[in-house]
């Protein structure tokens, strides 16, 4: 058997190992900017026309349509809700907080909320609605 062998270099790169690396860090990248940090509790947002993209935080304060508000997943009464603020708020040293209510929510619950965390120091607050189609 005779075989051709030669010590030329290749003058033709194939681009086919490089396209397969581009296209998983693409699939890679959009599948990680998807994530957010969400609670585990569902609630009927109230919509908006000018819905608008919140600063990522891990302050969130969620409101039940049965009166319930939790942090982030724990269950707790709006009795101690400033003193779990302030153990969030010195552990993460962030001054925004979202509120998730549901769209029955009475006010007064809301106004209970914001008045807990301005209590702790917390200046900036979101309301996170839905967007209206």
């Amino acid at each position: 058997m005779n075989f051709n062998v030669s010590n030329k270099p290749i003058s033709v790169f194939s681009l086919s190992s490089l396209t397969d690396i581009v296209l998983l860090l693409v699939i890679f990248f959009l599948l990680t900017s998807q994530f957010v940090i969400q609670t585990g509790v569902k609630v009927k947002l109230p919509g908006s026309q000018t819905n608008e993209q919140s600063e990522p935080t891990q302050l969130i304060v969620t409101a039940t349509a049965a009166g319930a508000v939790y942090v982030g997943s724990e269950q707790i009464g709006i009795d101690r809700l400033s003193e779990k603020l302030r153990e969030l708020n010195a552990a993460s040293n962030q001054n925004n907080l979202i509120i998730r209510a549901d769209k029955t929510v009475q006010i007064e619950l809301v106004i209970d909320i914001i008045d807990a965390a301005k209590s702790v120091g917390i200046g900036k607050f979101t309301i996170e609605t839905e967007k209206e189609k």
